[in-house]
């Protein structure tokens, strides 16, 4: 008689330990499967961003003299930045833009980070609407003085941390 007592109540503990574990196990996989798709997904953004800089230039003259040409009170460094991907990227103000001399550049905020400090920097596009594949962002560098002459670096990291870097000199 003990023991279909024993049996049945064995079968009950065993059930309700099978719920407990699968309780416990189940969103454990269910966040680890939906943490691999979103790894997944931001990967193959990554892989469908890329930028090209295809030229930089200071404010000059025909000389190679600096010079307010835009008379806007600032003298400028100009970047153009071809997206040669198969994405749009957005936000273009969130992306991080380092410049400076070779060897001594810094973070240069945009413009609604840095207020009216400088350096900062603005963009506007040139043949597009927004920055979809194949259109080019004009990207100005505000600064409230003369830059000396020689060679400088460019490296612009995208919201999702594509990069490019350029080299060049005025």
């Amino acid at each position: 008689m003990d023991k279909p007592i024993i049996s049945t109540f064995m079968l009950i503990v065993g059930i309700v330990i099978a719920t407990l574990v699968f309780n416990a196990v189940y969103p454990a996989v269910v966040r680890s499967g939906d943490a691999l798709v979103n790894i997944k997904n931001r990967i193959d953004d990554r892989m469908r961003t890329k930028i090209a800089i295809a030229h930089a230039t200071g404010e000059l003259d025909g000389s190679g003299t600096w010079q307010d040409i835009n008379a806007d009170g600032d003298f400028d460094v100009y970047v153009w930045v071809k997206n040669v991907g198969t994405l749009r990227i957005a936000p273009v103000e969130r992306m991080d833009l380092f410049f400076g001399p070779e060897g001594n550049f810094v973070r240069i905020p945009h413009q609604s980070e840095a207020g009216s400090a400088y350096p900062h920097w603005t963009w506007s596009l040139e043949n597009d609407t927004a920055w979809n594949p194949s259109a080019t962002l004009k990207i100005t560098i505000h600064y409230s003085s003369i830059l000396s002459s020689g060679r400088y670096f460019i490296k612009l990291i995208t919201p999702n941390g594509v990069t490019d870097r350029h080299y060049f000199g005025m």
